[in-house]
């Protein structure tokens, strides 16, 4: 075991937390066995993934690469060891410009940052009736978007949202999902039906549950409740407290299998920066305590959440530790399709956090080597 690493505490695995101890070599977990002596005051967790994320202390995942090195280093701080920069709608030149700007820099992110897995658009395939905080005048229908201005955002996309009322909807979630792309429903004023017809099509998510989406309303279900009743679908919380209100996240847990929820930040640059004012995209947001809203409004605009922030507010609210934990490791690993992550287990890579006991972050490994 020459230059292995032990690593001690109480493990979080899938289902379970165990006292034990890890053994890491070449950047990988190659042995996990119980110890009841092991260290009682360190929780230790996979590295978080946050696949919905627009900034983090004052850096913008569209400001180019050295925007994205400071993201991805702020981002590791908080725990997350791998993510998807994600867009906001813009035109179609600057999103053209976002996606190749990541994958530009992907090859040189820096190895004490978060790790990209690709990249999120979040529009332009928005309903105008449920745009929440994107700007109007760039929102497209996919039966409009030609294959010319579609190519350019194709390599290296993991996730789209896309609502499945618009014209054309339908056509693009079946060929983007044949493509590998994870197309989730959202900002969409959808009927049940329509979002069946969506997840039918493809689509194997929902973005930002509950938010810019057609509900739970007792005589017109929407989107909402399609996602909910579909245990196939991946559903996303911001578990900030802002977007949707504590009561119901147990809802969630008690309706979908355990393995489909996502806790996603939706952060956007104000988080973490100490400024009460900015931009996400081409809008002006300000901060008023902890929630975020376009300048002048009551539409909300992402948040100044951080997903080890909404691990420990799951927590509080009444959730099992391992529950929560698998909601910003596992699940969004198996949304992307990555069994190399998001969780501790034997040729997993080695992708820790090191938690105290109020599950705040005490330090972070990245392919098996302590950040700080």
């Amino acid at each position: 075991m020459s230059g292995a690493l032990r690593v001690s505490g109480r493990l979080v695995l899938a289902d379970r937390v165990m006292p034990g101890h890890l053994v890491i070599e070449d950047g990988l977990i190659t042995d996990l066995t119980a110890d009841a002596a092991a260290d009682r005051d360190a929780i230790v967790v996979p590295g978080y993934i946050d696949v919905h994320v627009h900034g983090w202390g004052g850096h913008s995942a569209m400001g180019g690469s050295d925007a994205l090195t400071g993201m991805a280093r702020a981002l590791a701080r908080r725990g997350v060891t791998s993510f998807l920069p994600t867009a906001v709608t813009s035109s179609l030149d600057r999103l053209a410009d976002f996606c190749a700007s990541v994958r530009v820099w992907t090859p040189q992110a820096p190895a004490d940052g978060a790790a990209p897995l690709g990249f999120n658009l979040e529009g332009p395939l928005l309903a105008a009736a449920r745009k929440g905080a994107h700007p109007e005048e760039h929102l497209r229908h996919p039966a409009d978007l030609s294959e010319a201005e579609l190519a350019p955002l194709l390599d290296g996309l993991r996730v789209i949202t896309i609502a499945p009322e618009l014209p054309g909807a339908l056509e693009l979630i079946g060929r983007l999902s044949g493509s590998g792309v994870r197309v989730s429903l959202g900002h969409s004023a959808a009927s049940v039906e329509e979002s069946r017809a969506g997840f039918a099509a493809g689509a194997v998510s929902a973005t930002h549950l509950f938010n810019a989406m057609s509900g739970l309303d007792h005589r017109a279900p929407g989107l909402a409740a399609a996602a909910l009743l579909d245990d196939a679908v991946w559903v996303e919380l911001i578990a900030d407290g802002q977007h949707v209100h504590p009561t119901l996240w147990p809802l969630i847990w008690r309706i979908k299998p355990s393995d489909k929820p996502l806790l996603v930040s939706d952060a956007i640059p104000l988080a973490g920066s100490g400024e009460s004012s900015g931009m996400i995209g081409e809008l002006a947001v300000e901060l008023r305590g902890e929630r975020v809203t376009l300048v002048g409004s009551e539409t909300l605009a992402g948040s100044v959440s951080a997903l080890d922030l909404e691990v420990r507010n799951l927590v509080r609210s009444g959730s099992q530790l391992h529950t929560a934990v698998a909601a910003a490791t596992d699940n969004p690993a198996a949304l992307l399709g990555l069994t190399d992550r998001g969780r501790l287990e034997v040729g997993r890579r080695a992708d820790l956090v090191e938690l105290d006991a109020d599950l705040g972050v005490r330090r972070v490994m990245r392919g098996g080597q302590w950040l700080s």
